[in-house]
């Protein structure tokens, strides 16, 4: 018998973007035997999905250079209650982002910094249009990290 790691996915998404990257990363981990998983929207997660994880991805729209206000939200649900129990907790972001993306990736880091998480991966940030390549890159980042997080790499 195997012990399952589980992947918790939590994403926010306003315009359907980062819905459709959400669940192709999602594609991507459902592929990684001896994981466990499960997506909910930001609004929808809470301390125990955190507690109970092995892995965590993050999707968030850009909004105004930053995160968004749901995710920001889960983060400051979860904080206090999570403070020093998850340190080392892997983890990885994907954006879907109007401009670069790079100021909700920067901001994500310094909120896991605060939890005591460890970045497992590069950042997925998909510009404008989500494509049939960037769906592809996102089950990728799905499946590197559930292999990872299954493995015991991260």
């Amino acid at each position: 018998m195997t012990d399952r790691k589980r992947i918790l996915l939590v994403y926010h998404s306003q315009s359907g973007n980062t819905r459709r990257l959400a669940h192709a990363v999602f594609r991507g981990v459902r592929r990684v035997e001896d994981t466990e998983s499960c997506i909910l929207r930001a609004s929808a997660a809470g301390v125990d999905d955190l507690l109970g994880c092995d892995g965590l991805l993050l999707g968030t729209p850009e909004n105004f250079g930053y995160l968004s206000g749901a995710l920001k939200d889960f983060f400051d649900r979860t904080y206090y209650p999570c403070e020093g129990l998850l340190t080392g907790l892997p983890y990885a972001v994907f954006i879907s982002a109007g401009n670069d993306g790079s100021g909700a990736v920067r901001e994500i880091g310094r909120i896991a910094t605060g939890y005591g998480w460890k970045l497992a991966a590069d950042a997925l940030i998909v510009r404008k249009e989500v494509t049939p390549a960037a769906l592809e890159q996102a089950e990728e980042l799905g499946e590197a990290f559930a292999t990872g997080v299954a493995l015991g790499i991260f």
